[in-house]
């Protein structure tokens, strides 16, 4: 794992060899001559570890360390001591700092705490994306992939052209939201959206409760009108609409008729476009679209499973779980009912009514502490492992034996105990 490294270090030869050393091993470093030069360059979303000496002219490493708390609470600093210093790491330690390492101290150990320091650092990130992606506006497509991006970029351009448009879908993968969205960014959005459920007009009730001055259509007047489920409707429906495609106008029986400037948005199932009669389709279907089920855009599930969890968490006033693991293992469903289907998910994950997609419970500890309920359980696993050979156990976990013998003290770790599990 490639770990982006902030190294402070005042003594250029130390600093040169410890960039080269984590250069080698593959990590993107960007050595600092001070403190100060180091504050300046990282913000909350720096995304690596800070390495940092103890002992320097101006600010020290601890101080700096405490200055970087309130950047970001959560950026692992990794502080080099020497001998005289390991009190004050030790007490940088219980104020959060990730870990210290005694100088002069083996490679392969500053090695492996960048190798879980960095993972911690990509996990928090990431989480915090989710977490961003969950607070966006619902005047935006959620996700990143290529269909919805394109999609979003013509909203702007289909807005306030006079072009009728057909999408077509899957059920639940958004066709009146992006109909909303439409009718919103233009002149149109000043007046009303219209929509109508084509499946559910019975015959006879088409002329006089939909054509009339005083209905839907007309209501529509200025606006948007949008016809839902368009391929499911009555061949009547079907026959009436062609010809009010063409004329624009509302009226019992055609006589004295009103026009109505009226944009046509008509929403139909995936694959149905055959179901439409050709004159009808060729009048609405100005611009055709296609809107993608989740199966073909499973990089976006993430971002709306967070998204639908933090509108949840609103709605039922909770606060919002991790959502890193949970919002992940999303994306491995198919979610044949799209984005509705998540959406019910993501609240059933947020009330805990849910095990799929499967999470891991919340957890409230601060990230020192999970960091150290985590070692524990590493050092006792190891020395269960060796059957209660410490050696053996020291090896394992790549620990030099003055570090294990530090964390085992500052944990709590009772070794007679853990030789006998």
């Amino acid at each position: 794992m490639t770990v982006p490294v902030a190294l402070v270090e005042d003594d250029a030869d130390f600093r040169a060899a410890l960039t080269q050393l984590l250069t080698l091993a593959g990590h993107a470093v960007r050595p600092f001559v001070d403190a100060a030069g180091a504050l300046a360059a990282i913000d909350r979303d720096f995304p690596g570890v800070v390495v940092t000496d103890v002992r320097m002219p101006g600010m020290s490493g601890v101080d700096m360390f405490h200055r970087l708390r309130g950047i970001d609470p959560e950026l692992p600093v990794i502080l080099m001591t020497g001998h005289g210093d390991v009190a004050m790491a030790v007490e940088a330690i219980k104020a959060g700092a990730w870990d210290f390492l005694t100088k002069p101290f083996p490679g392969d150990a500053l090695a492996a705490a960048l190798q879980r320091a960095g993972k911690a650092r990509t996990l928090v990130l990431e989480n915090r994306r989710l977490r961003a992606a969950g607070t966006e506006a619902d005047t935006a497509l959620i996700g990143e992939s290529a269909p919805i991006r394109r999609l979003r970029e013509m909203i702007p351009v289909l807005a306030d052209t006079a072009l009728d448009l057909v999408l077509e879908g899957a059920t639940g993968t958004g066709k009146e939201l992006y109909a909303r969205l439409v009718h919103r960014a233009g002149r149109r959005g000043r007046h009303r959206f219209q929509a109508l459920d084509c499946a559910t007009v019975p015959p006879a009730l088409v002329e006089r409760e939909l054509f009339g001055r005083d209905g839907p259509i007309a209501r529509a007047d200025r606006g948007t009108l949008f016809l839902d489920h368009l391929d499911l409707a009555t061949p009547e429906l079907h026959h009436r609409l062609v010809r009010f495609a063409e004329t624009r106008t509302v009226a019992v029986d055609q006589r004295d008729p009103d026009p109505v400037d009226v944009r046509i948005i008509a929403a139909i199932g995936e694959g149905r476009a055959a179901a439409l009669p050709p004159g009808l389709y060729h009048r609405l279907a100005g611009v055709p679209l296609r809107l993608p089920p989740l199966a073909e855009r499973r990089e976006d599930v993430p971002l709306l499973f967070a998204h639908f969890a933090a509108q949840a968490a609103r709605r039922n006033r909770r606060a919002v779980p991790v959502l890193t693991e949970a919002a992940h293992a999303a994306a491995g469903s198919d979610w044949p009912g799209n984005v509705r289907e998540i959406e019910r998910a993501a609240e059933r994950f947020v009330l805990g009514l849910d095990a799929v997609p499967p999470s891991a419970p919340e957890d409230t500890r601060s990230l020192p502490e999970r960091m150290e309920a985590f070692e524990r359980t590493a050092i006792l696993d190891a020395i269960a492992a060796a059957k209660g050979e410490i050696n053996a156990a020291i090896v394992a976990l790549g620990l030099p034996r003055k570090t294990f013998y530090y964390r085992v003290k500052r944990l709590g770790v009772d070794l007679r105990r853990a030789r006998g599990r």
